[in-house]
């Protein structure tokens, strides 16, 4: 059963929509993921940097310890250096600790009282090698054997192995959720991009259909009386146009639409190539990571992982340009042409009038001919068509160079009025002169804002009212677009209808 144009627009919306929420859902799961990776990361980073402050302040205690007792035996200086080395650097030991710890309560809890111990535990460690030093060496022996030191260190073991031990629990949990967050997020781009590739084929199969319809339709026309030739042809020739479109319709939806997919399924492989990095530090079992594995986990976490997420969310505002375009363009040609009387000069002087102030700016000038004629067609599709020109011609005016617009009109007979638009702006270079019509495509310099749809609008409008639009044009020499518009639609419409 042949597909109608109606069914055509209704199933391109629903695939165009499907997509779309696709994408955003893959979009959105994927991001919430990654900050969900983001978060269990941070944590980890947090606890290991507090475990590793406690390994250091306990193993630096030890350090002091074996130090003094070194001395308190054989009273030789050489034995007394790893005590003064480490006495050192326990005061730095403790305040990296209280500041990582501060982070998790019940870490900071533990702080005051680890620091008392570190206290006694170093007033212990001074008064026996002070004894040393004043030659009180049985003194200092005496000391170590009422064994404070040792229960000092015991409880200070306790503490810390504490803070270590639920730290190494944490770590784990850690590892386990960022695992799992990343089998959820590798599962969620392939559904995602299932779901993607589902939409794109059902896509292709509706215009296929649509397409071969109309090729039938059109060998059809080919064999009707011989009488009918003049209408034969005005009707093959709109259905090669109607094909054409068709044909560039599919490359956008094929093409344009899945560019930016392609980007969020690269973007998506780099997140998870990403959390290589990661996975190297997170992973060492019971080893020190190296400070290459540290710095590209670092680096992944900072600088990989939010560069995909901004890329996504590039390739995603831009499919979201795309898929608008498309709609305002299907919009506006299932609208109901209301069919009326309208004075094209009356029209374009409004027109003209709306953008006075701008080619003011420039001493320009806008020069509208007499001989513009009074058409029965739909006045706001004409009204959106001189608009469109209008504003095109003042964003592309030559810089330094008074802005000339002019519009006439002649009689072509039984082709209908001819009505040129002219501008004497930065021009069109001849091979791009079709290209501009083409929807999302642009000409010369990008150094304007716009996504390329303005133009593709206008032959949109002019072939629902029965016209058509091209352009002569330059480099540097300014354009001239030539609309050709029927005197009166109501009989274009019939026309069709017969």
């Amino acid at each position: 059963m042949p597909i109608s144009n109606a069914a055509f627009v209704r199933s391109t919306i629903v695939l165009l929509a499907a997509g779309m929420i696709a994408l955003l859902g893959i979009v959105g799961t994927s991001l919430w993921l990654v900050g969900k990776v983001q978060s269990y990361f941070t944590t980890f980073v947090e606890v290991r940097e507090v475990r590793s402050a406690a390994g250091d302040l306990l193993s630096t205690l030890k350090d002091a310890e074996t130090g003094q007792r070194g001395f308190v035996i054989t009273g030789r200086a050489n034995f007394r250096q790893p005590y003064d080395n480490a006495l050192k650097a326990v005061s730095e030991r403790q305040q990296s600790l209280g500041e990582r710890a501060a982070r998790f309560p019940q870490y900071a809890g533990r702080i005051p009282e680890i620091n008392r111990l570190v206290s006694e535990k170093l007033a212990e460690l001074a008064e026996t090698v002070e004894a040393v030093e004043q030659g009180r060496a049985a003194e200092a022996v005496a000391q170590v054997d009422t064994d404070r030191g040792r229960r000092i260190m015991d409880r200070l073991r306790d503490e810390l192995g504490e803070i270590m031990g639920d730290a190494d629990e944490r770590l784990e949990e850690s590892v386990a959720d960022t695992l799992r967050s990343a089998d959820a997020l590798q599962w969620t781009t392939v559904i995602g991009a299932i779901a993607i590739i589902a939409v794109l084929g059902g896509a292709v199969i509706v215009i296929a259909q649509y397409t071969r319809d109309i090729i039938a339709a059109r060998r059809e026309v080919e064999t009707l009386n011989a009488t009918l030739e003049r209408r034969v042809d005005e009707r093959t020739e709109e259905l090669i146009r109607a094909n054409q479109e068709v044909q560039r319709f599919a490359y956008i939806v094929t093409h344009d639409l899945r560019a930016p997919l392609v980007n969020i399924m690269g973007f998506t492989s780099e997140l998870q190539a990403s959390l290589s990095a990661i996975q190297s530090y997170v992973l060492a079992d019971g080893t020190t990571p190296s400070e290459n594995d540290i710095l590209e986990a670092r680096r992944a976490a900072s600088e990989d992982l939010p560069e995909a997420i901004a890329f996504i969310r590039s390739s995603t505002k831009k499919m979201d340009g795309l898929i608008n375009a498309i709609l305002k363009i299907s919009r506006d040609g299932r609208r109901e042409l209301k069919i009326e009387r309208v004075d094209l000069k009356a029209l374009v002087e409004a027109g003209a009038a709306s953008v006075n102030h701008q080619v003011g700016e420039s001493d320009g000038e806008v020069t509208i001919g007499d001989t513009l004629p009074t058409v029965v067609s739909d006045r706001l599709s004409l009204e959106q068509v001189f608009g469109n020109l209008f504003d095109n011609a003042i964003k592309y005016q030559t810089p330094g160079r008074p802005l000339r617009i002019s519009v006439t009109a002649r009689n072509a007979g039984r082709a209908g009025f001819v009505i040129e638009f002219a501008d004497n702006g930065r021009g069109i270079a001849p091979e791009d002169h079709e290209r501009i019509f083409e929807l999302f495509r642009r000409s010369g310099t990008q150094d304007k804002p716009g996504e390329g749809i303005g133009l593709a609008h206008v032959r949109s409008l002019m072939r629902n009212l029965g016209g058509d639009i091209v352009v002569r044009s330059e480099l540097g020499q300014g354009a001239t677009f030539v609309l050709r518009l029927p005197p009166d639609l109501s009989k274009v419409v019939r026309s069709m209808q017969a």
